[in-house]
């Protein structure tokens, strides 16, 4: 998912993702992650916890992240969407005649002690593009999303709290958006979203000045891993990627502060190298990552030249006749594709990223496994999808402006 300002130029299919968060002595945060399968849809297919760490818990449900923090006085569990593409932290809160249903309570203003509007005469009103006024001074705001959900409500400042492994709790004051008119492509057991881009309302800039830094890193888990087992996301100051193995891109600063741009040069299938452009040459910034898009969308134009090679390379035919894969590169088979089809390697700028078929190569049904990448249309931008970021620790940076990526079993983080 991506923020409204991206909504004028682009159109994206609806993927959403989600997360949980914990945060550290030294001023950073722990997230951990759970991801549940689900064969609604095509691509919806023991914790290790560091000591003395603030915690929270997330589930998942339908491929989607859903991270768990706790607001108000008393506290209130929350499952929101985990998403780098945008910045607005929101949930539904009563009265809420224009939302959609969900499992669990809306979070009632009324019963919190620490609950507070923001005016919109205040500097967090203009924290957010759209705030405007509302008959009673308050700040309103629409914010929309290019999966073509909106969430409309009032901004309002409220305490949430994170429970450490230890049994220790941290709280802090939040600029979040109450949401009262919401639509769009939310499951029952989706509160709202967690907007985790770069742009100055989002948790990850609201976090930076508390807890140390605003530089967070996350290791998800493949497509299909057990549901029970959690990934993990840390925030602040020790998030930082560094070791062996890593390597690194710089992040591309743009007009738009809310997407983490990267230079893509081109992937390579095998041995045979795919640019992105023809020319070899590329435009700084031509990709973002989102962990609130599960695939990888690509121009039109660079997807079908990966396809194809990807093709050259598998020794089957395709599918071609199954009306709910529409246009994607799937095969059926009755052996594990993973283990027959090629492995690709990302290339970003200064980095490349290998990718096994377990990234690139996703089980919507039984005996089906489809090509993780589609075609983002005539674009020349792409979206780095969740299923490709699988099993690596991705950390952003916003202070050096640099993403680092090493290969790890997000298993045993």
């Amino acid at each position: 998912m991506f923020h409204p300002r991206f909504l004028v130029a682009f159109i994206l299919s609806n993927y959403l993702a989600c997360l949980l968060a914990t945060a550290a002595r030294n001023g950073g945060f722990t997230f951990e992650l759970i991801r549940q399968d689900s064969l609604n849809t095509p691509f919806y297919n023991a914790n290790k916890y560091y000591p003395n760490v603030p915690q929270s818990q997330i589930s998942a449900y339908k491929g989607q992240h859903l991270m768990k923090v706790s607001i108000g006085t008393p506290p209130v569990d929350i499952y929101g969407i985990a998403d780098t593409g945008s910045d607005l932290v929101w949930t539904q809160c009563v009265p809420c005649d224009g939302c959609y249903n969900q499992t669990n309570p809306m979070f009632d203003p009324q019963k919190s002690s620490t609950y507070s509007d923001i005016s919109c005469q205040s500097e967090q009103c203009h924290l957010i593009d759209t705030g405007t006024c509302s008959p009673q001074n308050l700040c309103s705001y629409t914010y929309a999303y290019g999966s073509g959900s909106i969430t409309q409500g009032v901004m309002a400042k409220e305490k949430v709290t994170i429970t450490s492994t230890s049994g220790k709790t941290v709280s802090f004051d939040l600029a979040f958006g109450c949401g009262h008119n919401n639509t769009g492509n939310f499951n029952d057991q989706e509160m709202g979203i967690i907007g985790l881009g770069g742009g100055s309302v989002s948790l990850v800039s609201q976090l930076g000045s508390t807890f140390g830094s605003k530089r967070f890193s996350q290791c998800l888990l493949p497509f299909g891993t057990d549901p029970n087992v959690a990934s993990k996301v840390r925030f602040g100051n020790g998030s930082e990627v560094v070791g062996s193995r890593v390597v690194s891109t710089p992040l591309v600063a743009k007009e738009d502060k809310t997407p983490y741009f990267v230079t893509l040069e081109g992937i390579s299938v095998g041995q045979t190298y795919v640019p992105f452009n023809f020319s070899g040459k590329v435009s700084k910034g031509n990709m973002f990552l989102d962990s609130g898009t599960p695939p990888t969308l690509l121009p039109q134009n660079f997807y079908d030249r990966l396809v194809a090679e990807v093709q050259k390379q598998i020794p089957m035919d395709p599918i071609k006749d199954d009306p709910d894969l529409g246009t994607q590169l799937c095969y059926r088979t009755e052996i594990n594709l993973h283990d027959n089809a090629p492995k690709l390697t990302v290339h970003f700028e200064g980095a490349d990223v290998l990718l096994t078929p377990i990234h690139t190569f996703i089980p919507p049904k039984d005996g089906v496994y489809c090509f993780g990448m589609q075609s983002f249309g005539n674009i020349d931008i792409g979206i780095y999808g969740n299923f490709a970021q699988a099993n690596y620790l991705i950390g952003f940076d916003r202070e050096t402006m640099r993403v680092s990526f090493k290969l790890t079993d997000c298993s045993k983080q």
